[in-house]
């Protein structure tokens, strides 16, 4: 099982790393097991062209490609902020999964192939606003997002999302022990949905 770990905090240190570290500590040890920070990336977050015309990534974006099509399994950890991910996230996404990539648009009707099939994913994300607020109030917005429009639209599944929060005044440390034994839970009972159907995907993005 290749394992991918992304921190996509923009700051290092953070609860989010923390987390991170659960997570890989339970993983089992006959995993591979590759572990990258947003953060530490040099490349333009604007996907300038659309998909009008290809925008060439940068050697961190491309590193990144080979490691997400190697992978069995990944995992994004990152912080809400004003509802969504982090910017430098959100433009990983927008310069990565591209059609032909991580999926391809049908010619003649709305529908799509999904290219990352046999590839599972865990979402760990951290918020101020307690998780059943964020339900009853927005509609789980950001987890049906991540979930059904990037995650399950590429193909990942299962694709399994934690909500943490609230985090500010003492969340963290008060539920720490209920929240690193969920992470644990996660790192313990990774499993694809379709791992034979898993199939390298990058070489013919690049090379059509």
């Amino acid at each position: 099982m290749d394992v991918l770990l992304i921190d996509a905090h923009p700051d290092e240190g953070r609860y989010c790393s923390h987390l991170l570290d659960i997570y890989e500590s339970a993983l089992p040890a006959a995993y591979t097991v590759s572990r990258v920070a947003v953060r530490d990336f040099s490349f333009a977050t604007n996907l300038k062209h659309g998909y009008r015309k290809r925008t060439e990534w940068e050697p961190d974006l491309a590193a990144f490609a080979q490691q997400l099509d190697n992978c069995d399994h990944v995992v994004f950890v990152f912080p809400m902020w004003w509802g969504a991910e982090p910017a430098e996230l959100k433009g990983l996404l927008d310069r990565v999964f591209l059609p032909g990539f991580t999926f391809a648009y049908h010619e003649n009707d709305t529908w799509w192939d999904r290219h990352m099939v046999g590839r599972s994913a865990d979402v760990i994300i951290t918020m101020d606003t307690p998780p059943i607020y964020h339900r009853i109030a927005h509609g789980n917005a950001i987890i049906n997002r991540w979930k059904k429009q990037i995650l399950e639209f590429a193909g990942f599944k299962p694709v399994r999302i934690l909500p943490l929060g609230q985090v500010k005044f003492g969340g963290a440390e008060k539920h720490a022990a209920k929240w690193n034994a969920k992470v644990e839970k996660l790192a313990h009972t990774v499993k694809q949905a379709k791992p034979s159907e898993k199939e390298p995907r990058l070489e013919r993005f690049l090379n059509p």
